[in-house]
Parts: structure tokens; sequence; C-alpha cells
């Protein structure tokens, strides 16, 4: 995919972790109005009469359709009963600028993949390329991570000879810079493969990651590094986010994402938050 700059990326996969059904906040509504006996839907007409039990609630949780839903979502606008329905989703492959929209959106549940705890490869091979590789061992080697939504590898090359250059700058201003780069116990590796940067990296690949690496290095990296996450949002705020989102006037990544969550979401939940098209 090819953004109006000229600029090709990839674009995130999505999969439908978990979702609550519509059933509860049918039960909701219900008791707003005190409407059990009107309900389409015989397990919630039963609730009138008993409190649920265990079958009952797996009978709620497996509703379909509500038409009282739908009614409040879309004649009286009562939107609040939305709020009793929960997704989750898992989402790979967008970017760090994406995360800092999805931020925006405050009734949601999100975490996402660490830079703190996962840069020990980044790392790894830049202390590699210094012990016997260059700047080009460098720039392959990431390469490898498939670490960018943009897909151009000679973009994506760019990017990678940026973070070698901060990295570069920063050794040279650190006193002991292998000390924060990585683990004790690898740094042995670093004068019994001098001269091999193939082997030293596979040593300190191998070996011990250091903790909290990423504290000293979130500089280097850009808003284009892919992220993963998972994300909740009840219906209410998916509703908000679709709508925001899916439009022409939003980011062009983060409308790539909320099409790919429209599109894995169940029908039940769109039809209440998503306007039919007449």
């Amino acid at each position: 995919m090819e953004d109006m700059y000229g600029i090709k990326y990839t674009k995130p996969e999505v999969v439908l972790l978990q979702d609550t059904g519509i059933g509860v906040a049918e039960a909701a509504a219900r008791t707003c109005y005190d409407s059990f006996t009107n309900s389409e839907n015989d397990v919630i007409k039963n609730i009138e009469h008993a409190m649920p039990d265990a079958s009952m609630c797996d009978a709620i949780n497996a509703i379909d359709d509500s038409e009282l839903l739908d009614d409040l979502a879309w004649t009286y606008f009562h939107h609040s009963i939305l709020e009793h329905a929960n997704l989750s989703f898992l989402v790979r492959g967008t970017s760090r600028g994406v995360l800092q929209e999805h931020a925006r959106h405050r009734i949601q549940a999100i975490s996402v993949r660490s830079t703190r705890y996962t840069m020990s490869g980044i790392i790894n091979a830049f202390v590699a390329s210094k012990h016997g590789g260059d700047k080009e061992f460098f720039i392959k080697t990431v390469l490898g991570f498939d670490m960018f939504v943009t897909s151009d590898e000679a973009y994506n090359r760019l990017e990678i000879g940026a973070i070698y250059d901060k990295l570069d700058f920063q050794s040279n201003r650190v006193e002991d810079f292998h000390s924060i780069a990585v683990a004790k116990s690898s740094i042995p590796f670093i004068e019994q493969f001098q001269g091999d940067a193939e082997a030293l990296y596979t040593a300190l690949q191998a070996g011990k990651k250091k903790r909290n690496v990423g504290d000293a290095f979130k500089h280097i990296i850009s808003d284009n590094v892919k992220v993963d996450m998972v994300v909740t949002f009840n219906l209410r705020s998916l509703k908000n986010y679709l709508t925001l989102r899916d439009s022409g006037a939003a980011y062009f990544q983060i409308r790539w994402l909320a099409q790919e969550m429209m599109r894995v979401t169940p029908k039940k939940y769109l039809d209440l938050i998503i306007k039919k098209k007449d």
C-alpha cells in the first residue's frame, strides 16, 4: 500500500480475541425500564421472575439480536447501555505513530509491545557491527527484523542508517557503553568473538538479554517502527473510535487499523454502532 507521498507501507493485522456479547447490554437496558417481559429473547423475559443461573447467563451472552438495543442506539441515542459490551482486539504491525493517536481515546484498555524490554536485537547488532563488522552489517541485520511499517527497502535502509548513527553518537559519549548495552554475562563475548561480527551477534542473541535495555535507547527509533498491542473497547467507545478513525480526515495509518478492526467485528455489534446505509 502506498500513501499520497509515494512511500510504501504494510497494513496492520487484527484478530478479535474476545467479545462479551450484547445480551448483558439488553439486560442493563431492561433494568432501566423494568421491561424484561417485553423482550423477544426468552432468557431476558425470565429475568423478571428469577435471578439468572449459570445456564441463563450463557444464554444471555449468546444473544445475537435485540430490538430494544437497536431502538436505543438509533432512535433514542441512549448509548450508555452499549458500555456493557466489550471487545478485545490483537493488533500486529501498526506503528508508534498510530499508538500516539490511540492515546487520545480515553476509554480503552491497551497493552503495547514494550520498547523497554524488546530492543536487545538492535543493540546486539550494533555492538557486533563495532567489533568486526561495519554499518552495512548493522543495516543488513536490522533489515531482517521487519521492524517498520514502511515496506520500501531503500527507505528502510535510511531509517536503519539513522539508528546506527544515533547509537554511534551515543557510544562515543558514554564512558562504558557496553555496560548499558548488553548483559554483564555477555560482555566476555565481545573479546571472544572480536573481529567476527556474525559470531558475536549470534552469541549475544543467544545470551542473556539485558533487562530494561530500551531505557537508554528509546531515542533511536522513530514513529515508523511497528508495534503490537491488545486493545479492549466497550461498544460505546468503539463506536466513537470507528466513527472518528474511519473518516477520510483521519491519519491514514489509524484509518487502516480502524477498517481492519471493523472487518473482524461481528455484525451484531456493528449494527448497533455503524449507521446503516440506505
